[in-house]
């Protein structure tokens, strides 16, 4: 199993002390995140994309760029980039680029995106913003592996002999669908043969298990070896400690700070208390041995080959990096031995030749 941390650079006041630091400092503490990651071990850093507050995201190769210049070996991911929000030609201009600064260390997961600000900012609406995302999906991916790009479609200027520049490093790229809700998401996904990336944040695992079956279902349909089949999943929270009441203590004021937002914003409220959030959720809270447990459980639910963990600071930073250090040290290498997963990327044009 591989590991990566992930932030959606929320900027909000800390939970527990009430400080909110300022718009570059939070930036920054995201980029030395990542690059605490690759130090300890971790396999990726994904920064998801999102336009509205209290999210510092709307920039995603911009910041895994500044990653990429101050890391070596860490995979970046986007988590996710919303192809329905943008030109796939400007698109694949940014993450080409990144990709070839970053020697071919770029995994994209790619999705439709939400938020009210999609249809305030971008005109995107519920009507549209599959259709944009399948468009976008299928024009981004002819010009990352093709130099003579003749195109057609709806949401865009049409396209004739375009060259898009500069090309990637990575000739084929792997692109990973984002799944939350919908079956479209994962049926585009097995159409292509691509691997999904399951949310598996808001609510309990079932929901997003039926969709990784259905998704394993629409592969065998189109063709494609099952054994080839290629799943990674979110968490809705992280936080491991030796003794599992800490853990437990420390996010008990996380979960009261994320209830009232919730609450604020009109958001759905799944779990009232913090012991249904950790019993229920995809979150791993707890000892090493209980996220152990919890890990291998869901995995025979979703046949994961990916997790991603919050980078984002869980109370002081001493206790962030215990946290950090401990999983890398009893949780991951537990996980390694019994989960097998394949390599992530492609190859560069280079070994590819």
């Amino acid at each position: 199993m591989k590991f990566l941390l992930m932030s959606l650079i929320t900027h909000q006041p800390d939970p527990v002390t009430g400080e909110k630091i300022g718009t570059a400092a939070r930036l920054q503490e995201v980029v030395e995140s990542a690059v605490l990651a690759e130090q300890l071990g971790y396999d990726g850093f994904a920064v998801g994309e999102r336009h509205e507050h209290p999210f510092l995201s709307s920039s995603p190769p911009v910041v895994l760029s500044a990653i990429a210049a101050q890391t070596s070996t860490l995979q970046l991911w986007t988590a996710v980039t919303t192809l329905s929000l943008l030109d796939p030609v400007r698109a694949f201009e940014d993450y080409s680029t990144l990709d070839n600064l970053s020697g071919g260390r770029l995994q994209l997961i790619i999705g439709k995106g939400n938020g009210t600000a999609q249809a305030e900012l971008f005109h995107v609406t519920p009507d549209d913003q599959w259709d944009r995302n399948r468009e976008g999906y299928e024009l981004f991916r002819q010009l990352w592996e093709s130099e003579d790009v003749t195109w057609e479609g709806t949401f865009r200027p049409s396209l004739e002999h375009a060259v898009a520049l500069p090309r990637p490093l990575q000739r084929r790229i792997r692109i990973w669908h984002g799944s939350a809700t919908s079956k479209e998401s994962v049926d585009l996904a097995a159409r292509y043969g691509d691997p999904i990336f399951s949310a598996n944040v808001t609510y309990p695992i079932d929901s997003y298990a039926e969709l990784v079956r259905h998704y394993r279902e629409r592969w065998a349909h189109y063709g494609h070896d099952p054994a080839d089949a290629l799943v990674g999943a979110g968490t809705a929270g992280f936080y491991v400690t030796p003794n599992s009441q800490d853990a437990l203590d420390v996010w008990r004021q996380i979960h009261a700070a994320r209830l009232d937002f919730a609450r604020r914003a009109g958001l759905p409220v799944v779990f009232e208390t913090v012991e249904d959030f950790v019993e229920r959720s995809s979150a791993l809270i707890g000892s090493p041995q209980q996220v152990i447990d919890k890990v291998q459980r869901y995995h025979e639910q979703f046949g994961h080959e990916v997790i991603h963990l919050s980078a984002d600071r869980v109370g002081s930073d001493k206790q962030h990096r215990e946290s950090l250090e401990l999983f890398q040290a009893e949780v991951a290498p537990a996980l390694r031995e019994t989960i097998p997963s394949r390599p992530l990327t492609a190859g560069t044009e280079e070994e590819n030749a």
